[in-house]
């Protein structure tokens, strides 16, 4: 039996401020690449010259990215329905079809 690694503490960069948070060694690029994102998403309110303060800023960031992420899952759901109704639509015509065939070989 392995001794999981300790979580290590990872340097990541948002609006010109360094921070470390620590996290398993399999999760930091995963990491690293949602703070990239966060980044960017921050720079691009910061840039409107709309909003000012990091504080401020971050909590824009961070309603934007829960907006997009539940239409996502809005969509999902949608497409998932949308999924549904059809394979439910084919089920039925395969058993009208296997019913005709039964029906002709009597």
């Amino acid at each position: 039996m392995s001794k999981a690694a300790a979580p290590k503490p990872v340097s990541v960069r948002i609006l010109d401020k360094e921070f470390l948070v620590t996290c398993p060694d399999d999760e930091r690029d995963e990491l690293l690449a949602s703070a990239e994102f966060l980044n960017g998403k921050m720079r691009e309110i910061r840039d409107t010259g709309k909003i000012v303060g990091i504080d401020r800023i971050a909590v824009m960031a961070a309603l934007n990215m829960a907006h997009e992420l539940l239409g996502q899952r809005g969509h999902k759901q949608d497409v998932q329905q949308s999924i549904g109704v059809r394979i439910r639509t084919l089920q039925e015509k395969i058993e009208l079809a296997l019913n005709k065939g039964n029906q002709l070989e009597l």
